[in-house]
């Protein structure tokens, strides 16, 4: 009787594992012995790690130059860093938006709370690609905001928008919003009532009860909503390329240029792995080390 519950304990573990395993470990390991080998032109258009020499002798060839490129060439640290200040300023701005929309979806009654969380959820319904080339007609230098500001004489030549940095953080802004904006309502919407009247019943003003009793129980619904928002801005590709000029410089076009124009996929692999441990190694570790203290609270 008590294998049972053992088995069924790792039987529910075993299929998020094994999905994990095919869909990240193994892609992750592949990219790494890419990343190890040489370029040349052929199909594929990198050298096999492993060649044999007869009488059963395997050799192992590892080359490490990609990785050295990488620290010799001012091209891809700028890359990096542009990724980094554009995806970090994009989380702030979600996150100063998303947070007072959240507060205000959890503090709506019923009926209004489930239509403000279809207008949240609503972007999704249609295309990603879609919804990014709208905003072309909206910052073009023909577009609706050049036209509307032209007729009311703020403006009296267009203004460039398109092909920018600011274009391309309100493309950022735009799509990964309702990111923050859910994790932060789930955390929002958890906590109880008679908290914040205890608060009140002990004399403290909202402000207070909000630092003290609102915005700590929901700074795991906020730390989520960086992360959601934050991991994935850093590798945008899309976004730049539509809304962003030839000075935008992100990692993400960075890796289609190599991928796909130079056809390098050692040194591409290389940079992805790059961003993969810069990025993510230290937001995992920063998650481990809250995780202790979000039990307590």
């Amino acid at each position: 009787m008590r294998r049972r519950p053992r088995f069924g304990r790792a039987a529910v573990i075993a299929m998020p594992t094994l999905w994990f395993g095919l869909f990240f470990a193994v892609p992750i390991l592949i990219l790494l012995k890419i990343s190890l080998a040489e370029s040349v032109v052929a199909q594929p258009p990198f050298t096999d790690l492993w060649s044999g020499e007869g009488e059963g002798l395997v050799t192992l060839t590892l080359n490490f130059g990609n990785y050295l490129w990488l620290a010799q060439d001012d091209l891809y640290l700028a890359a990096y860093v542009e990724s980094i200040r554009i995806a970090a300023l994009g989380t702030l701005v979600c996150l100063l938006l998303g947070y007072p929309m959240a507060l205000g979806i959890a503090a709506a009654r019923s009926p209004w709370q489930q239509m403000l969380l279809a207008l949240v959820v609503l972007p999704f319904w249609t295309s990603f690609l879609l919804r990014v080339y709208a905003w072309i007609g909206f910052l073009g230098q023909e577009g609706l905001i050049n036209q509307l500001l032209l007729k009311l004489g703020i403006i009296s030549a267009p203004l460039v928008m398109l092909q920018t940095d600011g274009a391309v953080l309100v493309g950022i802004v735009y799509t990964y919003l309702p990111f923050m904006i859910l994790p932060i309502y789930a955390n929002l919407s958890r906590i109880e009532p008679v908290l914040k009247e205890a608060s009140a019943d002990l004399g403290a003003p909202p402000w207070a009860t909000f630092r003290r009793v609102t915005l700590p129980l929901s700074l795991p619904g906020v730390f989520a909503g960086v992360m959601l928002v934050f991991i994935p801005a850093i590798g945008e590709f899309v976004i730049p390329a539509l809304l962003g000029g030839a000075d935008t410089l992100m990692i993400g076009r960075v890796l289609w240029d190599e991928f796909f124009a130079n056809r390098d996929w050692p040194v591409a692999s290389a940079v992805a792995l790059a961003i993969l441990v810069l990025v993510v190694v230290p937001v995992t570790i920063l998650r481990s080390v809250s995780a202790p203290s979000e039990e307590r609270s």
